[in-house]
Parts: C-alpha cells; structure tokens; sequence
C-alpha cells in the first residue's frame, strides 16, 4: 500500500522527530517502527529491518557531531561495541521465528521500561565517568545489541536509561548512544539479510529525512539542558510503551 499524501506527510514528520529525539538524547527510534507499520501495510519484521538499515546513517553522523564536540568516550564505546555486535546478530536472528505480535509484546515492555527509568532518576551534574570494568561494558553491549535488534531501536532505548541510571554525564551518555548504532545497525542488517530480509529503498528513505533531525538535535542538545529533554522524552516513552502493550494485549485477546 502506497500512503496517500497527509499519510505521507505525517510519517515525514514523525522520522524528523525521531531524528531530533536520537541526536539529543539518544532515545527516539522506538517510535519508528510503530509509525512505520502504522502508516503502511508492512510487516513489523520488514519495518524493523529497515529501521535498523537506517539507524547506520543516523548513526555516521551522530557519532561525528559528537565527535567533533568532544562527549563521545572512546574506550567505553569500543567495549560497548564488543559486545553489542554479536549481540545484534543474535537478536536478529531470534526474530526472525517470533509471531508480530509477540514482537510487539517485546517492543512495548522496552518502551515503558525506558520511560519509567528516565522519569524516576534523579537529577545529577556528573562530569566525572564512573568507573566500569571493560567486562561489565561488554555484557551491557550484549543486551544492548540483543534487545535492539529484536525492537529495531538502535541501541540507544536500553543503554540510555541503563548509563543514566549509574549517573554518567549525560552528554557522554548520548554521545555513546549515537555510536553503539553503529556496530548494532551493521550487524542487525547482515543478520536480517541472512535469516529474513531487508527494504533498502524504505530504509534509505528513513534514513534521508532521520539525518536531518539527527543534525538537529544533536545541536540543541550541546546548548540546552539535557534535563528538560529527558523528562519529556521519558513521558512520551510512557504514553507510547503503554498504547502499543494496549495494542498487542488485544490481538492476544
């Protein structure tokens, strides 16, 4: 099914949002794949591969203007990335065999547990990294990698929320989050391509209009307080978590 034109619009509209949403808080790309399936007569395993097809170039240049900013900590990133490339392997292979709606199932559990993790943490100016051993960093990409192939959140709904919550800075939390796309999305991409299959026309689709607001975004996010996006993503995460675990809850009905 071809969108007609205020569909379209609106799906433009909403992967700019969550564009601007990954640049400045890393969180954003769960509401990708519930939009995309929405909005089309695609499965949410197909939305799900392009999603993650797309999270590779959100991710270039999320990890660059971070980069360039000085908040992307290198060593913790390539153990991160140790871990979170077989991981998404891993996860894109499990999917492969799981019913949509069980898909939905695990998407929904996700998003309200990252919305209710980013809205009880309290507020903290850490400019110091805590320390975590290289090991604890691989396990952490493990489950980054698994969960994010398997929802097509690129990485950033889990580790987020996780690093928030052992109080790291938060602009070295995000600048991470634009990295660990990378090795995921890669990987998730060579794992669809193997046990399923992947829309390289939707995702670069996605890809050309997320990058936008992922410029965006990350901009605001080096002059405004991360605190304020934090909380408003947090709350948006509850309402969407809860509507799509609403959504699913009913077909198993």
């Amino acid at each position: 099914m071809i969108p007609d034109a205020t569909t379209l619009l609106v799906i433009v509209i909403l992967v700019a949002l969550v564009g601007m949403l990954i640049g400045s808080i890393g969180v954003g790309g769960v509401i990708l794949v519930p939009a995309l399936t929405w909005a089309t007569d695609i499965s949410v395993h197909l939305a799900i591969s392009a999603a993650m097809f797309s999270y590779l170039f959100s991710g270039l240049l999320g990890a660059y203007l971070y980069s360039r900013k000085g908040s992307i900590q290198w060593s913790s990133g390539i153990w991160l990335a140790v871990g979170a490339m077989p991981g998404a392997y891993l996860g894109s292979k499990f999917i492969s065999g799981m019913p949509d709606d069980s898909v939905k199932l695990v998407i929904a559990a996700f998003v309200i547990f990252a919305g209710i993790n980013t809205l009880i943490q309290p507020k903290h100016n850490n400019t110091q990294t805590p320390d975590l051993s290289a090991f604890w960093l691989i396990i952490i990409g493990v489950l980054v990698g698994i969960s994010s192939a398997m929802t097509g959140t690129g990485g950033p709904l889990l580790l987020v929320p996780l690093l928030m919550w052992l109080k790291w800075p938060v602009l070295t939390v995000v600048g991470l989050s634009q990295f660990i796309q990378l090795p995921i999305s890669l990987l998730a991409t060579l794992g669809n391509v193997m046990h399923g299959s992947v829309d390289f026309k939707l995702g670069a689709a996605i890809a050309a209009v997320m990058v936008i607001g992922v410029a965006i975004g990350a901009n605001l996010a080096h002059r405004l307080p991360a605190e304020i996006l934090r909380k408003f993503v947090g709350m948006v995460l509850g309402v969407v978590g809860g509507w799509m675990l609403w959504q699913s809850m009913g077909a198993f009905a």
